[in-house]
């Protein structure tokens, strides 16, 4: 008798099932660039610290050339509206600014002008108050370091062995980014704090901006958020300067006599410059329903003289050591004060 033999059943081999992989989300495309100011921007964007890695991961960082190899033809051939947010600090002072910020504008959905230079004109804009030559002269000529007659102008063309050398057009005028394009959004400050850059990037990521044309801080004066001590009524009948002055940290500046532009300047830098004992000089560009932030703080200044004396007033007036810049350190080239022609 044969010993019966279990029949295995036949199993089909097991297969797994492959998942499709779904392709990832292209990272937002986001450009730097640095026109006529002092590069303290490009810092503020390091000044982040660890989060820029966050920053890094979220984004891809298409344009940077003081950082990293890009070319101005890479730029010009990408799609229009290919960049999601151009942040560009800086004045517009040479041709070469324009032509980058205008293709800039062109690739980009969004232009944030970046600093107090891209939203006011900054520090640049107070060559302003000179005309080309005058500028030249000095730079080129007149300086105490260059031997009598001895003078050498930069030439927007030169012809050297044989090559053809070009430099940018020196404009007659500072403008501030919005002179020249069209921008979306305000960065404010010299530079902008991180806390500002980190809240823009991330509004900007989110899509959670305020109305076209906004400054991306808060719209009170520095003054609702300095907690200096501020006397009932303010008067002041001199005007004295910083560097000989001892100043009480507890006292509100101008009541020392000392000229501070935070009744006129927006709020949102953190009083830095006034936490270090030292007055604001209105890098944050005007607070809301201020036209002209040098006009504007200069009222507030007439405003508290405590003089009716013509003479006495003219004297107290005359002893600012710098009225133009003084009042318009920052924003001079977006003032309503005319170009020196």
């Amino acid at each position: 008798m044969k010993p019966k033999v279990a029949k295995s059943k036949a199993t089909k081999p097991k297969t797994k099932k492959s998942k499709v992989k779904k392709p990832k989300a292209a990272k937002p495309k986001v450009a730097f660039f640095w026109c006529a100011s002092c590069g303290g921007c490009e810092e503020a964007v390091i000044d982040l610290n660890e989060k820029i890695l966050d920053v890094v991961a979220a984004v891809d960082i298409i344009f940077w050339p003081v950082a990293l190899d890009f070319k101005l033809s890479h730029l010009k051939g990408m799609a229009e509206n290919e960049i999601t947010v151009s942040f560009i600090n800086g004045a517009i002072r040479l041709s070469e600014d324009e032509e980058i910020v205008k293709v800039l504008r062109e690739k980009s959905k969004l232009v944030v002008a970046f600093g107090s230079c891209a939203h006011l004109g900054g520090i640049p804009g107070l060559a302003n108050f000179f005309n080309k030559d005058e500028i030249m002269n000095r730079a080129y000529k007149e300086v105490p370091s260059l031997e009598k007659g001895e003078a050498t102008f930069p030439q927007t063309e030169c012809e050297e062995d044989g090559k053809k050398l070009t430099l940018s057009e020196f404009y007659e005028e500072v403008y501030p980014l919005d002179k020249v394009i069209d921008v979306d959004y305000y960065l404010p400050g010299c530079p902008p704090p991180p806390d500002l850059i980190e809240k823009a990037i991330g509004a900007i990521l989110k899509g959670k901006l305020p109305e076209k044309g906004s400054v991306l801080a808060p719209e009170k004066s520095l003054c609702d958020e300095c907690e200096r001590e501020k006397p009932e009524k303010l008067k002041i009948t001199e005007v004295k300067r910083p560097h000989l002055t001892e100043m009480d940290p507890k006292k509100c500046f101008l009541e020392e006599g000392i000229i501070c532009m935070g009744p006129a300047t927006r709020a949102g830098c953190g009083t830095k410059c006034i936490n270090a004992n030292m007055p604001c000089r209105g890098c944050f560009g005007p607070a809301k329903g201020v036209e002209d932030l040098g006009a504007g703080m200069i009222s507030a200044f007439a405003s508290i003289i405590d003089s009716e004396d013509e003479k006495e007033i003219e004297k107290i007036v005359e002893s600012i050591s710098d009225v133009g810049g003084t009042f318009y350190r920052f924003s001079l080239a977006s003032s309503i004060i005319p170009k020196k022609r």
